[in-house]
């Protein structure tokens, strides 16, 4: 998938989901595209052998990820590759507290917030993912999830 880098040129990523999302991603990715929204890199979970957090720290915008939904001994949508991780430093993990689990990303916690990359209420990544029936982790009451997107909402 082409996007657009934090460097202000075009980049080649993959981008591994649901054969059901594959369609509605490239509609989404497209608009982000148009938008020329940055990302920082897009590359599966697999080069960081599967590990979430290494894959959060080194701002990696992903989708599948068999793994248990933070918090939980359940699934995460990740596992089905029906959710997706957009730009995780700059849209972190923010426990209802304010405080996040990663501190690359202290500088990203309040909403709303102007930077680059950023995901906002009601912005137009917002927007792009609700046009294919896709919930934002920012929407959630207690914990917020800026980074994440899912087919179901959770």
């Amino acid at each position: 998938m082409t996007y657009w880098g934090f460097d202000g040129k075009p980049h080649t990523g993959q981008l591994v989901v649901n054969q059901s999302a594959a369609k509605d991603m490239i509609t989404v990715f497209a608009k982000l595209y148009d938008y020329r929204y940055p990302i920082r890199r897009m590359q599966p979970v697999d080069v960081y052998k599967g590990s979430d957090n290494d894959s959060i720290d080194a701002d990696n915008t992903s989708a599948f990820n068999c793994r248990n939904a933070t918090g939980s001994s359940s699934w995460s949508e990740h596992a089905y590759g029906l959710a997706v991780d957009v730009n995780p430093r700059e849209n972190p993990y923010v426990y209802a507290d304010g405080s996040n689990a990663h501190r690359n990303a202290d500088a990203f916690v309040r909403r709303p917030l102007k930077k680059p990359g950023v995901i906002n209420p009601g912005d137009r990544v917002v927007r792009a993912f609700a046009s294919v029936g896709w919930g934002w982790g920012g929407s959630w009451s207690g914990d917020k999830d800026y980074q994440h997107f899912s087919e179901n909402g959770r």
